[in-house]
């Protein structure tokens, strides 16, 4: 048994999902889940969506035409005109077109979930048909009938205990001796309605079923190589890692890696399950593997996060930042699910780097605002350093401004500018 997942830039276009195929059928056998993303920009081209049913001048369902077009322009190149994945394709449109027709809803984040998710669903029905066209015989599932999560819209939590008994009585017989095509970055609440498991969350998916299912290993293929020690978009030196840990992993995605979702090692981990990093560009590269052990000498590793908003906090009444006014700053951080990327402490001020997502951090001020100031710098980036070196923090500090730095004996961040 193993797990196959494909992201987004894998099935963007008629040519990337023929390429799919052929890995499926290269590496792929007979007892091999597949979970796809959403079609290249899809989940970005929904959120347009989301926002239109919100405020009907950003042009309503109007806005779910390109989508449709980018969906029908793949198929156009894959399918007869007759194939039955349109009437497939058809009924996923409809449903979303209709929630503009049906009696609107004032919870955001619950239609997010309801619209987004369907990028899953339109790219898992396109593969599974060609598959089929190609003479790959296989099985589409709804990932929604198997993940059961809790209520909490765009972050649901995964219900281990009642998604494990699914799969065990429908996965499991449907997989043996086949292939199934399913979604990634989705579940559903006891009462059916969809949920996400927050953005880019294909990866944890495909974990979730490996560890359910006792896989042999599972496979996330990508366009790089395989893990490297700094994004070859931002760092040209970037350089190739045959083997890292699991803990090495947890590190890298905590501090912000994208390669892998941070939530993805722990539920292989558990069951010390390999992950397998290849390129499907060059199927036949080996790859990264992810495992107990690192390789012999790691390079520093490099992680840039960017569009960081540095928050500082200064008491109004000139109190220290102690015990209870730390905890009231938790708590309003926690109220609006802003993550904190690094803090310091000063006698009465408090600074926070955060992702600038300007909602949270707009109802952020509003619980803090009776009793602090607030200063917020925007347009800056978390560089972090992992077995860092003197001649490393100098050669990736070079020309920039440094407004916070924190390091440890293995890890180094600084906030810059």
């Amino acid at each position: 048994m193993r797990v196959f997942k494909f992201g987004g830039a894998s099935v963007r276009d008629a040519a990337g999902i023929k390429n799919v195929a052929s890995i499926i059928q290269k590496y792929g056998d007979k007892n091999t889940l597949v979970v796809v993303s959403a079609v290249g920009k899809t989940t970005n081209a929904l959120e347009e969506v989301v926002a239109a049913y919100f405020d009907a001048s950003k042009g309503g369902k109007n806005t779910l035409e390109p989508v449709k077009k980018n969906h029908l322009e793949i198929c156009a190149g894959l399918f007869n005109s007759d194939n039955p994945v349109y009437t497939h394709l058809e009924k996923v449109f409809s449903e979303i077109e209709q929630r503009f027709d049906a009696t609107p809803s004032d919870n955001y984040n619950h239609i997010y979930d309801q619209i987004v998710s369907q990028g899953e669903l339109l790219s898992s029905i396109i593969l599974s048909a060609y598959l089929k066209e190609a003479g790959i015989d296989n099985n589409w599932l709804d990932v929604r009938e198997i993940i059961k999560t809790d209520s909490t819209y765009r972050e649901a939590v995964v219900d281990w205990v009642k998604t494990g008994e699914l799969v065990a009585t429908k996965v499991v017989p449907m997989v043996k001796g086949s292939i199934v095509v399913t979604q990634g970055f989705l579940g559903s609440t006891s009462d059916s309605q969809t949920t996400t498991l927050g953005r880019e969350g294909s990866d944890y998916t495909a974990a979730i079923f490996a560890n359910l299912l006792n896989a042999e290993n599972q496979t996330i293929w990508k366009d790089v190589p395989g893990v490297m020690n700094g994004d070859p978009r931002i760092f040209s030196d970037a350089v190739f890692l045959e083997q890292i840990s699991y803990n090495e992993a947890v590190e890298m995605t905590f501090y912000g890696a994208t390669v892998i979702h941070p939530k993805t090692i722990k539920p292989l981990q558990n069951k010390n399950i390999p992950l397998h990093v290849r390129s499907f560009i060059n199927p036949e590269g080996v790859g990264t593997i992810v495992g107990k052990e690192d390789q012999k000498s790691l390079p520093p590793i490099r992680i840039v996060k960017k569009n960081q908003a540095l928050l500082t906090l200064t008491t109004k009444d000139f109190s220290f930042i102690q015990e209870d006014v730390l905890a009231s700053i938790f708590r309003a951080f926690s109220k609006v699910n802003l993550k904190l990327n690094m803090m310091q402490q000063e006698a009465i001020s408090f600074e926070a780097v955060v992702d600038n997502q300007e909602d949270k951090i707009a109802r952020l001020m509003k619980f803090l605002q009776d009793n602090f100031q607030i200063e917020i710098q925007e347009d800056l980036s978390i560089l972090t350093l992992r077995h860092y070196n003197d001649a490393t923090i100098v050669q990736n500090s070079a020309g920039k401004e440094v407004l916070l730095v924190q390091k440890t004996s293995t890890t180094y961040q600084s906030l810059i500018r």
